[in-house]
């Protein structure tokens, strides 16, 4: 299959004035071809050039996606037609690599295809629950109703992601920061002192000198200990990608932590009931539904959980007996989707449920922060502290006994 490719024109447009621009097509005549339907009469058409390093641009992040379907939503909803509202948007990107997609994207749906077909076409930040919301949107003819959930589901759920990764970052990098410091202290400066205690002629303190062996050791290892701390991130990383298994005890680990466990557990249900809530009242069929919400867990644990009640569900169960039997999901929830399934108002009884595990989430960030910050203040004055206690020690008790 041939693969689009970006072509650049130059010549007249349709209201007859000089202009260039760029065009998607996998070749140079179906570019010209789509730009004489467009009523643009091209005096050149050449295939875009790539920058030498292109791949050094910025990259495309959630909260990017997340703007982009509220964009399109608010446009849609406006009663702007779709190709329009894809150029009004695109005119607004500042960048590169998401305004290069989207006018991939529009190209896509100018030239006839559907615009969850051109979605599906970038998986990588389009995912199947996006894409499935979209399409259902098309075939109902409600598109501009399910852009605007899929824009409210996205910032819902990007919202609760950085709170978690605000919980996180801060004590992540305020211990490599001590790390790096308290190595840097007795690779560097520790010896220094050590050449002056030579000199001294007298006993040092035994804390002193544990500090003054631990230097030793460090700057004869300290490569070793970078290396090993470097290849282990790297492994960590590497094994969540590539196996399952890894991933599924590392899961099944965080949920077990103290504190943060309890975040992660919190979180993981919000998003189960947002997704579910979501796409059960997109109309979306319930196992479909289901397969979605597995694979937006976020957690490999909930993930098979989810799909057991996906087969349970399959097999003629319940939903609340399904979610009951694994075990995993909190009594709110199983009351709330038992009531929801009597009444018929699943989709606003799982959007209650998010609502409240969201909010427990967000107090729960902000608890573990002003626990953690004067924990990691007190770390950090003992290590460095400590290593300045252990060098001027031997200076005080030599000025003691001078004086």
């Amino acid at each position: 299959m041939a693969t689009n490719s970006t072509f650049v024109w130059s010549g007249l447009n349709k209201n007859g004035q000089k202009g260039r621009g760029e065009i998607l097509a996998t070749s140079q005549a179906l570019a010209k071809a789509q730009l004489r339907k467009q009523g643009i009469t091209a005096k050149s058409v050449k295939k875009k050039s790539k920058p030498l390093f292109s791949n050094l641009g910025k990259a495309i992040k959630a909260a990017d996606i997340s703007i982009f379907a509220r964009q399109m939503a608010t446009m849609m909803k406006a009663g702007v037609p779709l190709v329009q509202s894809f150029e009004i948007v695109q005119e607004g990107l500042e960048n590169p690599a998401m305004n290069k997609m989207v006018g991939q994207i529009k190209s896509e749906v100018s030239a006839g295809g559907g615009l969850a077909t051109a979605l599906a076409k970038h998986p990588k930040y389009f995912d199947d629950l996006f894409c499935s919301l979209v399409a259902s949107g098309e075939n109902s003819g409600t598109l501009e109703v399910m852009l605007d959930r899929v824009a409210t589901y996205k910032e819902k759920t990007e919202a609760l992601k950085a709170k978690i990764r605000k919980a996180m970052t801060y004590p992540i990098a305020v211990i490599t920061v001590a790390i790096v410091v308290t190595g840097i202290l007795l690779v560097k400066v520790v010896p220094t002192f050590a050449q002056t205690f030579k000199g001294f002629g007298a006993d040092l303190p035994g804390f002193t000198l544990f500090v003054l062996a631990l230097s030793e050791f460090m700057q004869q290892w300290w490569l070793f200990f970078a290396g090993t701390i470097v290849l282990g991130i790297w492994g960590a990383s590497q094994g969540l990608k590539r196996s399952p298994s890894f991933h599924a005890r590392v899961a099944s680990l965080t949920l077990k932590l103290p504190v943060v466990g309890i975040i992660v557990h919190d979180a993981v249900v919000a998003r189960f009931s947002r997704t579910l809530s979501t796409t059960f009242a997109a109309g979306v069929p319930l196992v479909e539904a289901l397969d979605s919400t597995a694979g937006a867990a976020g957690n490999a644990v909930y993930a098979r959980g989810i799909r057991q009640i996906r087969d349970d569900v399959t097999s003629g169960t319940s939903l609340y007996q399904a979610t009951r039997s694994t075990g995993l999901f909190p009594a709110m929830l199983l009351q709330m989707t038992a009531i929801g399934e009597e009444s018929g108002a699943l989709d606003e009884m799982l959007s209650k449920v998010a609502d409240q595990y969201e909010a427990q989430v967000d107090n729960a960030v902000d608890s573990l922060s002003s626990l953690v910050e004067p924990i990691i203040m007190s770390v950090l004055g003992v290590l460095v502290g400590g290593l300045m206690i252990a060098m001027y020690l031997p200076i005080f008790m030599l000025g003691s006994v001078i004086g």
